[in-house]
């Protein structure tokens, strides 16, 4: 939100107050707290009829300062709040020198001097700085409205970027944009998203940072964009919490984050195969189920989960959990059918409880759905005829909600889709006092949290897995996303690849998207290029709105292109999965921006085209329907997974690719696990294994995942001292790799 008219004068009806002057400061052990005066005092009574601004300077973790700066005191606290965690005992101490007052965390630092104009500074190991919130960095503005809005402020550096703050699909680097973290159903074609997280994250030439403001509601930022050298970020409050995160690497950024917010749980193996679904408003029953089910397997497309959409249910009667028994007469047998086939079954639901279905009553008569201020029940005839929205605030309700899931589990349904949960109201009241405009964002936690930890419950462990459309800041912890509804088209394709790196540079691990776009049917060319990025992400399903997704509707080479590409991934699973561990262990993701990889790299810090899969396996989906392709390789020897090409960079290079092919490259010095298993995501991935090993690998140990992420062999891969002849050496009990160089 812009407060400013240019660089002199304020909007109409604007009044600002920033913190100008420090007229105390209180230190305690490890904290401190700073009051500043929003104007110059050179008298007694200048202390009158003027606000005081009261900073709170604290660390929650190593390496994470925390700043709350707070003007009137008094104002209700009612929630909903991020659920933060301190992993790790505090080491942060406060040091005053003089008139400096200095709380130090790790390697970060943030210093105030007393005799000096109003400036927070932040500061690296070395004492250099990394940002400051200076001048106006610490401010509130009334409108001409009596609207009261907190703001922080905090320098950009020369030649520094900002990326994140959820899945975005506007440009990949944020400098310039105006970002409002406010939840919508907008498709993934405009500045709307379905997944808003209020974290920033910073790479300059000097190092990498983060910034995480602690506020679950709308937070409005100007990056770079009402003054071209701040980031600014309000909230309509009386009070504004921020966390600036140290690096020095973006992955050390991550870790940090990730750490305080909540790291991903880790998927099951079988997730990592190939879905496909009825699609969402095509005609099913389960002799199209079958039906697609057997073309898979004739056509040799090894499928791992079957996901039945919406109209699994009755029409106007979403979500009453119940089977349409019109279409599915014998719903437990038609699922152990599926099942005696080795698949996994997905069901869609909402949140949402349609007038219509027998739940409404039940719902309401209990106070489970959530009402106005004057006692109604909330509804509206947007997507379901006269829904109500289940209140999570009520401890009963989301029991009530486990109970209604629990019986197709019981059916055998392994996992849900946990579509919608962006649309919430702000004119109602909910069961736990929360305040409405903080719950529109945060609803979609908890209703991810509540199916995924009945998962958790009723499932082994480790087998809890949603496909999620929603989500806000922690809910990388309920893993997975996807990017919501796109088109059909290479523009869609790419704006959805923009969006998941944005989001993988918000805390989230995991990502997939609709191979082929779900609005409107791709034309066969787009089919085709999007099957190869989607087997190469990190969850990989075949949906779409208005037509079906089975490859054979796309022609033979399509259905080539699936086998390919799925049986591919399969046998990538052993070093996938070691990645999906590291994110699990460290928040780093699988799906990488190329920064992760190469932050040092200034080519690196704006490529969106592009992407590493893990740490050693460059991405680069073809955009086009003649296959054209440009992308940037690092410094070193790259290898093609598929070809076995050898190519020296740092380049640029430009390619062209059929529709069997991509850029597939092989980092320079790794040592790739590479399964023998094409049928399926979770066999047994030590066994006939072979080390693929690239160019410049020298005394590389390489890991192998069990199915619960721990480590199940160890192998170290070694040259003689001529660089010539490659050894391997197993951990015990481990059967022996075979060796291949690329």
């Amino acid at each position: 939100m812009k407060f400013t008219d240019g660089f002199w004068l304020m909007r109409d009806g604007v009044e600002a107050s920033y913190a100008t002057e420090v007229r105390d400061v209180r230190a305690g052990v490890d904290s401190f707290t700073a009051y500043a005066a929003v104007k110059r005092v050179e008298r007694r009574g200048d202390t009158l009829n003027s606000p005081l601004l009261t900073t709170d300077c604290f660390s929650p973790a190593e390496g994470v300062i925390g700043v709350r700066t707070t003007h009137l005191a008094g104002k209700r606290r009612t929630g909903p709040d991020f659920a933060l965690t301190a992993p790790d005992a505090s080491a942060a101490r406060v040091r005053r020198d003089g008139d400096v007052v200095e709380l130090t965390s790790g390697a970060l630092s943030v210093r105030l001097d007393t005799a000096e104009p109003w400036t927070l500074s932040f500061r690296d190991g070395e004492g250099r700085e990394v940002t400051s919130a200076g001048r106006k960095g610490t401010a509130f503005f009334t409108d001409g409205d009596g609207a009261h809005h907190m703001a922080g402020q905090l320098t950009l550096g020369v030649g520094e970027q900002v990326y994140g703050l959820g899945e975005r699909f506007t440009p990949f680097v944020k400098n310039g944009q105006v970002v409002d973290m406010w939840q919508a159903d907008g498709g993934t074609s405009s500045d709307q998203a379905y997944k808003n997280v209020p974290f920033s994250l910073h790479l300059s030439p000097a190092g990498a940072y983060g910034v995480f403001v602690n506020h679950p509601g709308r937070v409005s930022y100007e990056i770079g964009s009402e003054s071209v050298g701040q980031m600014q970020f309000s909230v309509e409050d009386q009070s504004l919490e921020y966390y600036v995160v140290a690096g020095p690497t973006p992955k050390d950024v991550l870790r940090r984050y990730t750490a305080l917010t909540g790291r991903p749980a880790l998927p099951p193996a079988w997730s990592f195969g190939l879905w496909l679904t009825t699609s969402f408003t095509t005609q099913y029953d389960e002799a199209t189920v079958t039906s697609f089910v057997d073309g898979m397997a004739e056509r040799d497309i090894p499928l791992s989960v079957f996901h039945f959409d919406c109209f699994w249910m009755r029409e106007y009667q979403w979500s009453d959990f119940t089977w349409d028994p019109d279409v599915f007469p014998d719903p437990v047998g038609m699922l152990a059918r599926l099942k005696e086939r080795g698949l996994r079954i997905s069901a869609w639901i909402n949140p949402y409880i349609a007038q219509k279905s027998a739940l409404f009553e039940e719902a309401a008569a209990s106070g489970y759905l959530v009402r106005t201020a004057g006692g109604d029940i909330w509804q509206w005839d947007l997507w379901q005829a006269g829904m109500g929205l289940v209140d999570f605030t009520n401890p009963e309700a989301c029991a009530w909600f486990q109970g209604k899931l629990k019986v197709l589990l019981d059916q055998g349904v392994d996992c849900f889709k946990t579509d919608f949960g962006e649309r919430i109201p702000t004119d109602v009241v909910w069961h736990d006092g929360s305040e409405p405009e903080r719950m529109h964002n945060y609803y979609t936690h908890l209703y991810n949290q509540v199916v995924f930890e009945l998962l958790e419950k009723e499932r082994a462990i480790g087998e809890a897995v949603l496909f999620a459309r929603s989500a806000t800041a922690g809910g990388q912890q309920f893993p997975v996303h996807w990017g919501g509804d796109c088109f059909s088209s290479f523009g869609a394709m790419a704006e959805s690849l923009r969006g998941g790196l944005s989001l993988s540079l918000s805390g989230f691990g995991f990502w997939s998207h609709d191979i082929g776009g779900f609005e409107g049917t791709p034309d066969t060319a787009v089919f085709k290029r999007w099957l190869a990025f989607g087997l190469l992400s990190s969850h990989s399903r075949l949906h779409g709105s208005s037509s079906y997704r089975v490859p054979w509707e796309f022609g033979d080479e399509a259905v080539d292109v699936a086998r390919k590409f799925t049986k591919l991934k399969h046998r990538l699973m052993p070093y996938l999965y070691g990645a999906a561990a590291e994110a699990h262990a460290a928040g780093v993701p699988l799906m990488r921006p190329m920064l992760l990889e190469f932050p040092a790299d200034p080519t690196a810090r704006a490529l969106d085209r592009q992407y590493m899969l893990g740490p050693d396996v460059l991405v680069a989906p073809v955009f086009s329907a003649d296959g054209d392709v440009e992308f940037y390789l690092p410094e070193g020897t790259w290898t093609h997974l598929l070809t076995g090409e050898q190519v020296q960079g740092p380049a640029w290079r430009r390619e062209t690719h059929g529709f069997d092919s991509l850029p597939l490259y092989v980092r320079p010095g790794a040592v790739l696990p590479f399964g023998a298993d094409e049928q399926r995501p979770d066999g047994d991935w030590t066994e006939d294994l072979t080390l693929l090993v690239a160019p410049g690998a020298h005394d590389v140990t390489v890991t192998v995942p069990d199915h619960h992420g721990r480590q199940a062999a160890a192998y170290r891969v070694t040259r003689d001292a001529d660089g010539g002849v490659l050894t391997v050496s197993a951990s015990d009990g481990a059967p022996a790799p075979t060796l291949k160089e690329l």
